[in-house]
């Protein structure tokens, strides 16, 4: 299997786009999904990427994390340049690199809630350190469920199963895809919340992908799409701040 020469160090800069391109059909059907999108993830932070219906926040998190190609410009994961790597060499970045948070939760039937938080490493050949796996169990309070498959869980506990499951391999970037989109209010607001402790408390550089307003409110600081580009950003962010700053996007002219 191919490895991965770039170098693997965490910088202060933990993500980035240079000027992407990113386009789906050709000819009249062609959707320019990202249009020159520069944006920069700071390690340690909790961001979060919103936007209107069709401004590029799935395709742009796709980019970052290695998981779509772009047409041009550039994509980088610490110091390492994705758009230089092959197909194999991005799956091998993905498995050792990056962790995922996904709406539908993505956890494997037939394992116990321990054994999906350690799948990433099981399937790396490793075993969780224990400590760090203590831990992790401790902050998303899965300590008396860690033997109970997905069926036996909540969505809110199957939601903490896969935070940690996300966190388990210390990633470099955990990429988080409208993560309570499918939890009741008090479930989502307990995600979120451990999603800013594991950035504020433990270093870990998250983004997330949403369309709520009170959600993104969680985040260090949120940045706003609009027809393929970063057009606006809130540091320290509030709810109120995120429905001004969406509706005037929503409203403005193309």
């Amino acid at each position: 299997m191919s490895t991965l020469t770039a170098p693997t160090t965490r910088t202060a800069v933990a993500a980035e786009t240079r000027a992407v391109v990113k386009t789906y059909g050709r000819g009249e059907s062609e959707v320019r999904a990202l249009d020159g999108a520069d944006v920069t993830i700071p390690t340690g932070r909790f961001t979060a990427i919103m936007g209107p219906s069709g401004s590029g926040k799935s395709t742009l998190m796709h980019a970052l994390a290695g998981l779509d190609t772009i047409d041009s410009g550039q994509v980088l994961l610490g110091g390492t340049d994705l758009t230089t790597l092959s197909e194999e060499q991005r799956t091998v970045l993905r498995r050792e690199r990056i962790g995922f948070v996904f709406q539908a939760f993505n956890l494997v039937p037939s394992l116990t809630a321990a054994e999906n938080i350690a799948l990433p490493l099981t399937l790396a050949g490793r075993k969780p350190d224990p400590a760090w796996m203590a831990e992790l169990v401790d902050v998303v309070g899965l300590a008396n469920r860690l033997t109970h498959r997905p069926t036996e869980l909540s969505g809110g506990q199957q939601q903490r199963v896969a935070v940690a499951r996300a966190l388990i391999a210390r990633p470099d970037i955990v990429f988080a895809d409208e993560p309570t989109g499918n939890l009741d209010s008090k479930a989502g607001e307990a995600v979120l919340g451990f999603l800013r402790y594991a950035a504020r408390d433990l270093g870990q550089t998250i983004v997330m992908v949403t369309h709520d307003p009170g959600a993104a409110a969680y985040a260090d600081r949120v940045v706003f799409l609009a027809d393929g580009r970063i057009v606006d950003e809130l540091t320290e962010p509030t709810t109120a701040a995120i429905l001004t700053t969406m509706a005037r996007l929503t409203t403005r002219e193309v």
